[in-house]
């Protein structure tokens, strides 16, 4: 593998990384449509260890706007409830035995614009980072050929493939943002 094709292996493995973390960052945002990952990661104390409800029990989706949770201990049931309440996600717990169904209040108007523009916040701050990590790269190009490491025909082919790769992340977060954002808007 020569030095340019490594600088771009390295670039496209942190863009992916980025993409890939702010498409789990907008599962978790709250949207008109429920879903396990909203709760899943929500920790809580039970038998003095953190415990995360994924961890307690199996989720499920019933629709239209309720997570079914059906919780593997009895004993866990009351914390798994006040920690869903607790995280104020817009949910409402309610307990059935060993089965918690949280159900999804609608989104106000003004709840939903919020929403929105976190998520463009969001894609913004990935945005920004990706144009860092480019330009690292870039530097790396620059310097590899200016130590006579890389030619100058390498280098150009190295930052072509860089920009198709930035390209597409930005690609790739659009429609994220797009898909979250009609989410939203359901």
């Amino acid at each position: 593998m020569t030095l340019s094709e490594q600088y771009i292996k390295d670039l496209e493995t942190a863009l992916t990384a980025a993409t890939v973390k702010l498409k789990q960052d907008f599962a978790e945002i709250r949207g008109n449509r429920p879903s396990p990952d909203m709760v899943q990661n929500i920790s809580l104390s039970l038998y003095d260890q953190r415990i995360t409800i994924r961890e307690l029990g199996s989720l499920s989706i019933l629709p239209p706007r309720t997570i079914q949770i059906a919780v593997w201990d009895k004993d866990a049931v009351a914390p798994v409830v006040k920690a869903i309440e607790a995280a104020h996600l817009g949910l409402t717990a309610t307990n059935d035995g060993n089965t918690i169904r949280a159900t999804l209040s609608p989104l106000g108007d003004e709840r939903r614009e919020e929403m929105m523009k976190l998520v463009k916040k969001m894609a913004e701050a990935v945005r920004i980072q990706i144009r860092g990590k480019r330009d690292d790269a870039m530097k790396r190009i620059r310097d590899g050929e200016n130590n006579k490491e890389l030619t100058k025909d390498d280098a150009f082919r190295a930052k072509e493939k860089m920009q198709k790769a930035v390209e597409k992340a930005n690609g790739d977060i659009e429609s994220a943002v797009e898909g979250k954002i009609a989410e939203l808007g359901e």
